[in-house]
């Protein structure tokens, strides 16, 4: 039976890039502009993997905006349900440490992204969906924010809701992300975050712990991304780790995003998606994190929020990407 869509709403946001000094006259910053956004991201994982996928955005008419498009569509995500915004897109430039992680300033008051509607919002194409996923900045910017926790609680009807929290310290104060998680674990039934996330979350918290507290909060699979060490996997307290693929990291960018479209790929090709995640077996949620975690790699492995395509992975069968 052919797989039902995925739903992923969430921004789009422009990721830019110091293009190398030398190349330019001085005086002058030349940036790289790359599309991005976490819930954009994810939506072009999954599309690429086969997939089908509803992109649901509000979506600028301005070059970003235009694209934003442009990927998405050429990635093979559906842009039916996306809004046409009048406001401006939303703007990242990020820097990188030595092991190539990003850190990103923010450019996002009065943008697209979160100036979302009840109108709109009841408007989505959510039919016919096996999966709802959202997360990152659009569940805690306002107005947008608790509209779409309404969303949730209507969607969760008949798909499967999936979150990732995606904490940006920088642009909204951790404490609002605490306040909201608990809420947020009664409507999931996946939750994917990282260790970074976890540590501006729940300080101090091993990742064991905090995988029980949500998991009394209602969610059922919790799965903690851990860089270079791997993942852990949460079933309803039944814990599995995964080791990440050997690989030749250029930047992490978007590299969580991806291991979500990779995880919901896999589930959703096990038919386990459409509901509360009925049947799941342990060894199934391993089999779907190695694959993520391999999807995850190769993204790290090239500039920039740049997901695998479905021929790339068969390409690199083997356990290690170098």
């Amino acid at each position: 039976m052919p797989q039902r869509p995925v739903a992923v709403i969430g921004e789009c946001v422009a990721d830019a890039f110091a293009e190398p000094s030398a190349e330019h006259r001085p005086g002058e910053l030349a940036l790289r502009v790359l599309p991005g956004g976490g819930p954009a991201n994810t939506a072009v994982t999954l599309a690429r993997l086969g997939t089908p996928t509803r992109f649901l955005g509000r979506i600028s008419a301005d070059p970003f905006g235009t694209l934003f498009r442009q990927h998405l569509s050429a990635s093979g995500a559906d842009l039916g349900g996306c809004v046409d915004a009048a406001e401006p897109s939303t703007l990242a430039v990020a820097s990188f440490d030595p092991q190539g992680q990003a850190s990103f300033t923010f450019h996002a008051e009065g943008t697209a992204d979160w100036a979302w509607t009840s109108d709109e919002l009841a408007a989505l194409p959510l039919a016919g969906a096996d999966c709802l996923h959202t997360g990152s900045l659009a569940l805690v910017r306002e107005p947008g924010g608790p509209r779409i926790e309404e969303l949730l609680a209507r969607g969760r009807a008949d798909a499967t809701v999936s979150i990732d929290p995606n904490v940006r310290p920088l642009l909204v104060d951790p404490a609002v992300y605490r306040a909201r998680l608990p809420r947020w674990c009664a409507l999931a039934d996946v939750l994917r975050l990282s260790a970074d996330d976890l540590d501006l979350l729940m300080p101090g918290v091993t990742p064991e712990r905090a995988c029980d507290t949500w998991h009394l909060a209602g969610v059922r699979l919790v799965v903690i991304t851990l860089g270079s060490r791997g993942a852990l996997a949460s079933l309803d307290g039944e814990r599995l780790t995964v080791a990440a693929p050997a690989t030749t990291v250029v930047d992490t960018i978007g590299a969580g995003d991806s291991f979500t479209g990779g995880l919901l790929h896999h589930l959703g090709g096990l038919g386990r998606l459409g509901g509360r995640l009925d049947g799941l077996t342990v060894e199934e949620v391993g089999d779907a994190c190695r694959f993520a975690a391999r999807v995850a790699a190769l993204t790290c492995a090239v500039a920039g929020p740049n997901p695998p395509w479905q021929a790339d992975l068969q390409g690199n069968a083997g356990a290690a990407v170098r």
